[in-house]
């Protein structure tokens, strides 16, 4: 049973005391004081622990039809069980890291108990984004990652649903395992499963789990190319939970309570979420809602009845929520009445989101809900950089959390963030070349990401995100276009009508925007059926907004000289939005090079805004 340290309580939420140490190549180091506490070897360790402490406590639960509507819930003891159950059954196949367990369909119990049992038993497995079985017609990034896999035994919770995707690409000779539903060919039952009778080989198992081993492999988008299986140990996953637990104390004085859609092929869902919740003996209640049109009313219906202790979303999903707070008096109280913590990731967040929360919370409880955000990666279990509650803001991204050191190496003008820990991983999955590709000289993992000082006279408030570096393009003129901090600074300015941007193009003159409209901001000055793209009066609202931040341009690599509002929505299967809802800027300007063609043609056609220079 393993045995945690629990830190000492912190006033304010985020990273503890860190060191500065200037290189003399340049590299501002950054390293936290003190050690992290102790963690598990396996994070299943931490499901015998609270099994045996709170066994009738409710680990996760979802809303079943057949009771229905009512949760469908495993408590900690039933958890335990059924995962032995089936850490027998996976061992009865022989599977390992020649002959992984990949999943492909989205969140349910019955892959919450075949994720752990693999974890508990040593078993990789692979959660493969639903997207690519779906929404692909022609499965080349599935048949890539289970070409990658080779895995011993495929899970689908619904055979009819996936039927197409595994006759195209899952073999014949590989065993399908389904929850119901019929596939098209012979499938082993789910039930069949949690049917086997548990030996002591699970517990030798267990007990002889790698540490350093791959406990996961989780696919990157592969937006720019084929998905890259990053490698997660379970070294990774439980030094990541006790760095949260460190850097947000009251997890451990209470156990957690989450109510959470984000989907678990990814870390935020799969590694961080639903990690805290078993980390620290709380519940999981899952939504199966969605911050996208006609996809948040299921969202709405549990938080009206579901009270969370922490609030996790991607911007998108934050926005939703203040627009049905501002007028749900009952949503507001349930919302308010026990968060401890709102924590987004993914993307920017608007400001105007973000103050237009506190003062509901101000209202509401007397005080301010600390907003956290930070900086990780799948490569980095995710949590390695995180704010500070006291110098949280749109854009700071903080500093490093216990247990991750932080370099800040130059790369061209800005400064490359870069990280090493017991959380960073090995590498990916068979593919060497990316495995160096990833890792600098001195073993550090290179996020791409750049980072300025929030205040450059005081470097303990943190940092902010200054970028991709790989996003960043040159004008005609040889210019370097920052993308990320304009991007910011475009968003704010022209909120509420924007809820992002998306920055054209390399190689041209000077600098084009494609807007992406706020629908609730640009439907109170545009009538229903009316196309807002060249609406006189939002069309003024935004030129007058853009002039007003071209004043303050410095030079052509801030200044917006035209802009388009893009109305029509944009496609998951076309790679333009990712599954958490963050924008794919190359896969846009690829897809709309139409748009693009029109920001840039003269003269404009007349859904083309025109900026004024520069003051």
């Amino acid at each position: 049973m393993s045995v945690l340290t629990r830190p000492a309580a912190r006033r304010k939420l985020g990273p503890g005391p860190v060191r500065f140490a200037r290189r003399a190549d340049g590299c501002l180091m950054v390293t936290p004081e003190g050690t992290l506490g102790a963690y598990p070897r396996r994070l299943t360790e931490r499901l015998e622990h609270w099994a045996a402490v709170a066994p009738d406590r409710t680990l996760i639960a979802r809303r079943d039809p057949a009771l229905g509507g009512d949760w469908r819930r495993i408590t900690y003891a039933e958890m335990l069980s059924q995962v032995r159950a089936v850490g027998q059954a996976l061992l009865d196949r022989g599977l390992s890291a020649d002959r992984p367990l990949a999943i492909l369909s989205g969140n349910c119990l019955d892959q919450a108990v075949l994720t752990l049992a693999a974890l508990h038993v040593g078993v990789p497995l692979a959660p493969v984004s639903p997207s690519y079985s779906l929404l692909a017609r022609d499965f080349a990034k599935l048949r890539h990652c289970l070409g990658l896999l080779t895995p011993g035994l495929v899970f689908a919770n619904d055979g009819t649903r996936f039927a197409e995707a595994i006759a195209a690409v899952v073999p014949a000779g590989t065993e399908l395992v389904v929850c119901g539903g019929d596939p098209g060919r012979a499938a082993t039952p789910f039930a069949a499963l949690l049917a086997a009778a548990p030996t002591p080989a699970v517990e030798a198992a267990a007990a002889a789990v790698d540490p350093d081993a791959p406990a996961k492999i989780l696919f990157t988008s592969g937006s720019t190319g084929q998905p890259k299986g990053v490698v997660n140990t379970q070294r990774m996953l439980c030094s990541n939970q006790q760095m949260l637990l460190e850097a947000f104390p009251f997890m451990g004085e209470e156990p957690p309570v989450l109510l959470d859609w984000l989907p678990w092929h990814h870390t935020f869902g799969g590694n961080h979420n639903t990690g805290i919740v078993l980390y620290n003996g709380g519940t999981l209640y899952m939504d199966d809602g969605r911050p996208v049109p006609g996809g948040f009313a299921e969202s709405l219906r549990n938080l009206r009845e579901i009270a969370t202790s922490i609030y996790f979303n991607v911007p998108r999903g934050f926005e939703e929520v203040a627009h049905h707070l501002r007028t749900d008096a009952a949503l507001r109280r349930t919302f308010f009445s026990k968060v401890r913590m709102m924590f987004y990731s993914a993307a920017g967040l608007p400001q105007h989101i973000w103050d237009e929360l506190d003062a509901m919370a101000l209202a509401e409880r007397g005080e301010r809900i600390p907003m956290i955000t930070g900086l990780g990666a799948t490569e980095t279990a995710p949590f390695a950089i995180c704010v500070r509650e006291d110098h949280s803001a749109s854009g700071v991204v903080g500093l490093p959390v216990p247990g991750v050191e932080l370099k800040l190496a130059p790369v061209g003008d800005k400064m490359e963030a870069r990280v090493r820990g017991p959380s960073i991983t090995p590498g990916y999955w068979r593919n060497p070349a990316a495995t160096a590709k990833a890792f600098d000289e001195e073993g550090w993992y290179c996020f791409g990401d750049a980072l300025v000082p929030l205040d450059p006279d005081d470097l303990h408030k943190g940092f902010r995100f200054d970028g991709r570096i790989t996003e960043d393009f040159k004008l005609s003129t040889g210019t370097w276009v920052s993308v990320g901090p304009l991007r910011a600074k475009l968003i704010a300015a022209l909120a509420p009508y924007v809820k992002d941007v998306v920055l054209a193009a390399p190689d041209r003159d000077e600098l084009a925007a494609i807007l992406l409209p706020e629908p609730e901001a640009v439907a109170r000055i545009v009538p229903q059926g009316e196309d807002a793209a060249m609406h006189p009066g939002l069309r003024a609202e935004l030129a007058a907004k853009l002039a007003a931040l071209a004043k303050t341009a410095t030079g052509s690599s801030q200044h917006v000289a035209r802009a388009a509002l893009l109305t029509a929505p944009l496609s998951l299967d076309a790679g333009e939005i990712t599954d958490k809802g963050s924008i794919n800027q190359r896969a846009v300007l690829e897809r709309r090079a139409a748009l693009v063609e029109d920001l840039y043609a003269d003269p404009p056609p007349p859904h083309v805004i025109i900026i004024g220079g520069a003051a």
